[in-house]
């Protein structure tokens, strides 16, 4: 099957969400060996993965070099944090399909999702980047045309646009490059957003795309059958943190859009997740999942994890 594989950002980071490049390694190393199983089985594979801790790197460099140098444009973070991720997956990847005894080989697309400029989200930023920072420098990074929302005693914090994805300008390239065998690292943090100026010319923009409604749509122009949205848990639970907690398993789309409108799955955590993964189901006639890295060969068997399924497939 050709399978979108989606991981966070969180996922490729050390303790703490450390960014130190050995740290940032290390995770990589660990979560590879679990993609090159899946290449064995005979998958065709596109990983996309988030970028939230190391884009807030960077801003946090912003913030201190402010005085003296321009900041790094979101765009331009997008774009490099796909290819020093990019780079890192690449030769942990290969190392893992070698040590597998397979001859695929992986390759790093740098990817552009282009959003409407008229998108209602670039007149109301809600979307919270980076750290937390005292009223003067967020004063002063204000100059630059940069949005910050007080947070209370965390102080405050920088927002942004978060544009709905249309298109993947990059999609015809990479399913190229999976039919041609490569497994494939794209749509990175979202895709580097961007408008169309021109029939043929595309600009960035000041925005962050979420990175599951973005993997959502890179699946659906691939034509995948399967969208595996891996995190820190085995699976979707009902009644989280109470004594009558149950793990979900297959589950029928719109069952699973019941739970996901009486509240069960908060905004701040499993939400994005559950509506990303019931709008690939929805749109495709695919398979969501929702599982954690290690359970996610059985999950595409349906061992495993939260299967969310078309309501015409028997549970």
């Amino acid at each position: 099957m050709r399978i979108v594989l989606a991981l966070g950002g969180n996922a490729l980071t050390g303790p703490k969400e450390s960014v130190q490049p050995a740290h940032q390694i290390a995770a990589v190393e660990a979560a590879t060996p679990q993609i090159a199983a899946l290449v064995a089985e005979g998958h065709q594979v596109l990983l996309s993965h988030g970028n939230g801790p190391q884009v807030g790197n960077i801003l946090s460099k912003n913030d201190i070099a402010s005085p003296v140098l321009s900041p790094v444009p979101l765009d331009w973070c997008v774009a490099n944090t796909q290819g020093s991720i990019g780079f890192i997956l690449l030769n942990a990847l290969d190392a893992s399909l070698s040590r597998a005894g397979l001859s695929t080989r992986a390759t790093v697309v740098v990817s552009r999702t282009v959003v409407d400029p008229e998108d209602p989200a670039f007149s109301k930023f809600t979307k919270p980047i980076g750290r937390f920072v005292g009223a003067e420098i967020a004063a002063r990074l204000g100059l630059s045309g940069q949005h910050f929302v007080d947070s209370g005693e965390q102080g405050w914090r920088r927002v942004v646009a978060s544009p709905q994805p249309l298109e993947i300008a990059e999609a015809p390239a990479i399913a190229a490059l999976l039919d041609a065998g490569f497994l494939v690292v794209a749509g990175g943090g979202g895709g580097i957003p961007v408008i169309r100026v021109g029939e043929h010319e595309l600009k960035g923009v000041e925005a962050v795309i979420d990175k599951d409604l973005n993997s959502v749509l890179l699946a659906d122009q691939i034509d995948a059958e399967v969208l595996v949205l891996a995190t820190n848990v085995d699976n979707a639970w009902l009644d989280w943190g109470t004594d009558k907690a149950r793990a979900l398993g297959v589950v029928p789309v719109t069952e699973m859009r019941g739970h996901l409108s009486d509240g069960q799955f908060p905004p701040g955590s499993m939400g994005p997740k559950v509506e990303a993964i019931c709008r690939f189901v929805e749109t495709t006639g695919g398979r969501g999942i929702i599982t954690n890295l290690d359970s996610i060969t059985e999950a595409i068997d349906g061992k495993a994890g939260t299967v969310v399924v078309p309501d015409d497939t028997q549970a």
